[in-house]
């Protein structure tokens, strides 16, 4: 059958209008199907959704993901708003929530801890997002003494026998800066990356010196070290540190805000996850990125991008298993992915 210009649009438009109409319908349907199975399922085991949960999942990611998902997609404003609320209105919070499912606490006593410490992870996630992008927006300023002082640190612990001769100078290329002012390579993510390079380099000196003079060998080159060390820090065929660790800093920070990092930092931090599970988060990546970077041996740096992705992916990969976290126990020495 034929049909004119105006007759097929008219009809391509209902067709649209019916398959949106149709996924409405059958949203709706399995959305009051499943309340319906969870009404069902309350009666026949005397416990809601919270106390199954809790029950049937171990401490750690796997239990708090399903109370945060289960919290969120909740019909009761006070369970929606729960996920949101400050974390001195935790302990009032939960003595809500299991006043409105009509828990006794006096039989269910654990319960209430259980929930308590969900929540404390939940509200601890989203105020560490906050405080993250707080210092990624804030710009390095040269005329700041405390921004200052920490550069001058970080300059000390990566190269102590060699003071620096000037605040400008090529020297800062050494420990893998692009030029001789650092404050120009800390525009993507402000102070966060200084932040964690410097933590990096005080909480395990020695794995950051070690990897710090690994990606200064020419590897494929035909100089000399000496020659290497004389003439050409800025142009390493291995990767320059400091800058690396500003690009990782920026995959560690595309975890957070993903939401990707929650299976770590709740089978990490048994509260509250701050700044230091996600600065030791940070370091973790760091070596671990260094030990991916020599296994795919590149031919020089312009597969860097290749091979973050790759690295990338593969840490994505990880994290989806609700039992994994990084560097439970944080050694940054002895840093290596485990299974709960």
């Amino acid at each position: 059958m034929l049909y004119s210009g105006t007759e097929y649009t008219g009809v391509l438009g209902l067709s649209v209008l019916d398959l949106v109409l149709t996924q409405l319908l059958v949203l709706l349907y399995c959305k009051c199907l499943w309340r319906g199975l969870k009404f069902v399922i309350r009666k026949v085991t005397g416990r809601c959704e919270l106390q199954r949960i809790c029950y049937n999942n171990k401490p750690g990611a796997r239990r708090t993901l399903k109370i945060e998902t289960s919290l969120k997609c909740s019909k009761h404003e006070l369970l929606q708003s729960a996920v949101s609320v400050p974390p001195d209105s935790v302990e009032k919070t939960i003595d809500d929530i299991m006043s409105l499912k009509k828990i006794n606490l006096d039989t269910n006593p654990q319960l209430g801890i259980s929930l308590q410490a969900c929540l404390f992870q939940i509200v601890g996630y989203r105020n560490l997002v906050v405080e993250v992008e707080k210092l990624r927006r804030e710009p390095y300023d040269c005329e700041n003494p405390a921004h200052e002082e920490m550069l001058m640190k970080l300059w000390k612990e990566l190269r102590p026998d060699s003071p620096l001769s000037d605040r400008i100078s090529k020297q800062w290329c050494e420990i893998g800066f692009q030029g001789n002012d650092p404050k120009t390579d800390f525009r993507g993510m402000g102070l966060l990356g200084l932040h964690n390079l410097l933590y990096f380099a005080e909480h395990d000196k020695a794995t950051t010196l070690q990897v710090l003079h690994d990606s200064l060998q020419p590897k494929h080159s035909k100089m000399s070290k000496a020659e290497w060390d004389k003439k050409q820090f800025d142009k390493a065929i291995g990767y320059s540190f400091a800058i690396v660790g500003i690009n990782i800093t920026d995959l560690a920070y595309s975890l957070l805000v993903s939401g990707a990092l929650k299976t770590h930092l709740y089978n990490v931090a048994p509260e509250m996850p701050s700044l230091v599970h996600f600065q030791q988060t940070f370091c973790y990546l760091m070596q671990e990125f260094h030990r991916f970077w020599m296994e795919e041996d590149p031919c020089d740096i312009m597969e860097f991008n290749r091979v973050r992705t790759k690295f990338h992916k593969s840490i994505l990969k990880q994290l989806k298993n609700p039992d994994m976290a990084l560097c439970p126990h944080f050694t940054a020495s002895d840093l290596h992915l485990v299974n709960l």
